[in-house]
């Protein structure tokens, strides 16, 4: 994002992670990315949050997990003081040996996904977030054994909403069927053209019908609504980083004319693809 700006964070070589504490959040840093994994926590206010291309509003609190090097910001819209922690830690935070143990998989699993960046539900919040707040005044090995159970309490959670589409870290594997992963990769890589649901059948083999219960079944989105997916996804990327004009934009992502292209987006990103183009090139402005 050409707006964005790499932060340096405080960590060092010698800390397992570091909380920021902010109680009473300006919203006044820009978009920004770094190379460590970032957990944010924002309570009493209400805004606008960016992750990669992900432009999302939250209410009242939110907590949401970002992968290394994604862009993100919070924007609030709301007066009064807002407390915010943050909480950093390194991409080898722990071993391979640990993550492959089946007490860390969860673990590794959410770490995984937040290459996409991760919102979390009220009730997980609700659960975790005087946890997190606690590590504000923890210290020593004591607050490393907390931090480990934030993790572990925000892995088991079932309510996790990934921001990005798909092909925003096409290399994450979500899937684990074959078929599932044969049908998705053929999307990602033929989006722009023409997809019947008769070439993902026949490339599985599998009747049309069958195919689609078996999609919406695996990946709990129809054919259609996943293509969509994908398809606005590659949109965002083009609106914020080129300066193609939305009906070249349309015509580049598969849509087959600008009327469906803004309904669709709008009903996905909640704005027009000239008004997200048009808020992600503003400075929006993080605490």
């Amino acid at each position: 994002m050409k707006n964005s700006i790499r932060e340096i964070t405080p960590l060092t070589e010698k800390d397992f992670f570091v909380v920021l504490y902010h109680p009473d959040a300006k919203f006044d840093y820009p978009t920004h990315y770094h190379p460590e994994y970032e957990i944010n926590y924002v309570e009493h206010a209400a805004g606008t949050r960016i992750v990669g291309e992900s432009l999302s509003y939250y209410d009242d609190v939110d907590l949401v997990m970002v992968g290394p090097d994604i862009y993100h910001s919070w924007q609030s819209e709301t007066g009064g003081a807002a407390l915010v922690v943050t909480i950093q830690f390194q991409k080898d935070l722990l071993p391979v040996s640990f993550q492959n143990k089946n007490l860390f998989i969860p673990i590794r699993e959410m770490l995984e996904r937040s290459h996409r960046g991760i919102e979390f539900s009220k009730e997980t919040i609700a659960l975790v977030a005087p946890r997190i707040k606690s590590l504000i005044h923890a210290n020593g090995f004591v607050s490393f054994m907390e931090f480990l159970n934030i993790l572990h309490e925000m892995s088991i959670s079932t309510d996790q909403k990934i921001l990005c589409s798909q092909t925003f870290s096409p290399e994450l594997d979500m899937y684990k069927s074959r078929r599932i992963r044969m049908a998705c990769n053929y999307i990602n890589k033929n989006f722009q053209n023409k997809i019947m649901i008769s070439d993902l059948a026949d490339l599985i083999g599998m009747t049309s019908s069958s195919f689609c219960h078996f999609f919406k079944k695996r990946t709990s989105k129809s054919f259609v609504d996943y293509l969509n997916e994908v398809r606005i996804g590659h949109a965002s990327v083009q609106l914020i980083e080129t300066t193609k004009t939305i009906s070249e934009v349309c015509y580049n992502c598969g849509f087959n004319n600008v009327s469906n292209f803004n309904r669709i987006f709008r009903t996905k990103k909640r704005l027009t693809p000239s008004e997200f183009r048009k808020f992600n090139q503003q400075q929006i402005m993080k605490f």
